[in-house]
């Protein structure tokens, strides 16, 4: 795949949620966006013990599960990674993108990025938008928050990072569990300059 200023990565590690992920690339394959994709080897635990689901290792078998997952089945583009790949093509930085979400993204994931440890494509890629100077956004689920958890958090922060936590608002007046995960998602994209989902934005007190 040629690089393009219409790519984006989606990390996608093994913290619970996995909704998130889902609906987020729904949402970017609809808009038509590339999609390079990377899931972490937790996330294939976390899918079966949630949704009792087994994700596919190989790459092409895996496209097609995520399309499903999100019901999206030609639209956009999708190149799903092997998490061990670490010579795929968003390994460097030479590989241009609009920036990279992790969504969710586990504190386990967090630590490493905040001492700068790669021990998988999805931790390379993330480095690599640091050092790149390119947005990274974090989305993570965990609650409550330790002390260490702030500290890294801190730490990404301070080089540039985004989190945004998956909180949902309420004044946009949440019929289901979609409308609460879209909520988070839009603002997690927001981050990036993407606004590809319809929500019911704050206009202020009438």
């Amino acid at each position: 795949m040629s690089n393009n200023t219409n790519s984006l990565i989606i990390g996608v590690t093994g913290a619970s949620g996995l909704i998130y992920a889902v609906r987020t690339l729904k949402y970017l394959l609809e808009a038509d966006y590339t999609i390079e994709l990377v899931a972490s080897k937790s996330t294939y635990m976390v899918w079966q013990s949630e949704q009792n689901t087994r994700m596919p290792v190989e790459s092409v078998q895996q496209e097609l599960f995520w399309r499903q997952q999100a019901n999206v089945e030609q639209a956009g583009k999708l190149q799903c990674h092997p998490w061990g790949d670490i010579g795929a093509n968003i390994a460097s930085g030479s590989f241009r993108t609009l920036g990279m979400i992790i969504i969710p993204c586990s504190m386990s994931t967090v630590a490493k990025l905040a001492v700068g440890l790669s021990s998988d494509l999805l931790e390379r890629a993330a480095d690599v938008q640091l050092k790149e100077g390119r947005k990274l956004v974090l989305v993570p689920r965990e609650t409550p928050l330790s002390l260490i958890h702030l500290r890294n958090l801190t730490t990404l922060a301070e080089v540039g990072a985004r989190i945004v936590p998956a909180i949902p608002a309420w004044y946009h007046n949440p019929q289901t569990i979609e409308d609460l995960v879209d909520f988070v998602i839009a603002r997690a994209l927001d981050q990036l300059d993407i606004d590809c989902i319809p929500l019911q934005r704050w206009q202020g007190r009438r």
